[in-house]
């Protein structure tokens, strides 16, 4: 194929050395555009894929000078080897492993009591949290938030007890052939990169790289003075930072340039793309393909639903099941069942050891930290699905659910429907509309104004809506086209919204 202009800029960067960053919008042939490089040169290149499955694929693209692998790949040849005695042990419950490490009671922490489990498993979390960073040693800002102790203090409190007893797993870690702590993937990552590796090629490509764990971002920028750095990926496709993960591509120092066209959808779908990274401040805006027949309209039989949270996504599961749709779910449904499984022990008034869950006595006080903790109102929707439904339906649910090339709709959450595409897509409703406000406060009625719309929601609301090919239904996210800010250069006068989406419920076909 003859490369685009686009495609060609790259080349002439990359072949006349430049370190280059390439923002690749969704569709826009990304992997094609690394493999056209690689093929027309003789150097020695390594790509570093964002999961193993990519790295095969690439694998088979790419010619032979060129290496494709994951960055543990590369670990585990360097150091991981050693470990691999640690890495093959059994599972260990964490709380055998805490009080291995001198955690062997609770405690309380303002009005909270924190089990001897729970500990247990901070301290194993703070270990996985410190493993994707660059830091060089384990400090409270690695310890995770509980929920109801989001409070400074609290917090300090949690991590002044956990950092030792972190810092003790870590230490466990270090020994190849035994120890207290099981012995994880990140964790021969992270020792590999405290050594400063060096990686032996003329060039690497770093695929995926608004998603890269700073472990990871280190030890690419640390090879900048023996070989030619390039990295891929959409800035507005950063969705992961709430795990660690860091968008390296706009601060990077080299050759900026872009891939614009995309190639699968056409130019109806790439307009309501633009409006998204418009409000995420992307530095891209899309081209559709002209011949490529994508229409924005009712989809009443879609090939995926696409929610923004794991409880959206189960709500769809059961509604379509109830008309009799044969459903998958991305990813599975083991998470589902886990927060079910939760929310039926706190019924019954059991503590549950889930992470999101595990401070709360029973039901109730969930319900009430939902309904009345602002840190708490993400929880709603999962006390609202329970109560509504409860949790044996939803177990019944999980249970139901077909393998993707079984079922005829798939159910999936946007974030992990990232790097997938289908050709007809519906938008779930649990992407909610800003808030409205009156402009003195609520002193006078309507018109009232929407509040901003979030960078990181229109970032998601992007990947989102460009996972199709043929058929848009934008449902939940219809409510953008009323927004003042959802059109550039629209007026900013505030209509109230309607409570209709304008799209069709989906229908079993025959």
């Amino acid at each position: 194929m003859k490369p685009t202009d686009e495609q060609q800029a790259a080349a002439d960067a990359f072949h006349s050395g430049d370190h280059l960053a390439l923002q690749a919008g969704a569709g826009t042939g990304k992997t094609t555009t690394l493999a056209q490089l690689a093929h027309a040169t003789k150097r020695r290149g390594r790509y570093l894929a964002y999961n193993r499955a990519i790295a095969q694929d690439a694998s088979a693209r790419f010619p032979p000078t060129v290496s494709c692998k994951t960055a543990h790949a590369l670990a585990f040849a360097a150091v991981g080897r050693r470990y691999t005695r640690r890495l093959n042990s059994p599972r260990r419950p964490a709380s055998q492993t805490g009080q291995t490490l001198g955690i062997t009671q609770s405690i309380r922490i303002g009005e909270r009591d924190l089990s001897q489990k729970t500990l247990s498993n901070a301290a194993l979390r703070t270990v996985t949290r410190f493993c994707h960073t660059a830091d060089a040693t384990i400090t409270p800002h690695h310890v995770p938030r509980l929920r109801g102790l989001e409070d400074v203090i609290l917090h300090a409190q949690l991590a002044d007890y956990i950092v030792p007893f972190a810092r003790k797993a870590w230490a466990d870690l270090q020994h190849p052939d035994n120890g207290a702590v099981r012995f994880e993937h990140d964790h021969y990552l992270k020792i590999w990169a405290l050594t400063q590796p060096k990686i032996d090629a003329d060039f690497l490509f770093l695929d995926e790289a608004q998603d890269t764990n700073p472990v990871v971002e280190d030890i690419f920028l640390a090879q900048r003075d023996h070989a030619q750095l390039v990295m891929v990926g959409d800035s507005a496709q950063a969705i992961y930072d709430w795990r660690g993960a860091k968008d390296v591509m706009t601060a990077f120092d080299g050759t900026q340039l872009a891939l614009s066209q995309s190639f699968r959808f056409g130019p109806s779908l790439a307009e309501e793309a633009n409006r998204w990274l418009t409000l995420a401040a992307a530095p891209i805006r899309l081209t559709g393909t002209p011949d490529v027949p994508t229409e924005i309209g009712p989809v009443i039989s879609p090939d995926a639903v696409l929610c923004r949270t794991n409880v959206g996504a189960m709500a769809q599961v059961m509604t379509l099941m109830h008309t009799g749709f044969r459903v998958a779910l991305a990813g599975g449904g083991d998470s589902l069942r886990a927060l079910a499984l939760a929310a039926n022990d706190l019924k019954e008034g059991r503590r549950t050891h889930h992470p999101e869950l595990v401070l709360f006595p029973h039901w109730a006080a969930l319900q009430d930290y939902a309904s009345h903790d602002a840190a708490g109102r993400d929880l709603q929707p999962l006390v609202n699905l329970v109560d509504s439904h409860g949790t044996e339906a939803i177990l019944a649910a999980v249970a139901q659910l077909v393998p993707e090339p079984q079922a005829q709709i798939t159910v999936s959450t946007a974030h992990k429907a990232k790097g997938r595409e289908w050709p007809c897509v519906l938008i779930a409703d649990d992407f909610q509309r800003p808030k409205t406000s009156s402009p003195d406060g609520g002193q006078t009625d309507p018109p009232t104004r929407p509040e901003p719309i979030d960078d990181a929601e229109a970032r998601l609301a992007y990947v989102a809506i460009t996972r199709t090919r043929q058929r848009l239904d934008l449902g939940g996210l219809s409510w953008i086209h009323e927004h003042p800010d959802g059109t550039p250069g629209a007026p900013t006068a505030w209509m109230q919204p309607s409570s209709a989406h304008g799209h069709g419920r989906p229908q079993p076909a025959g």
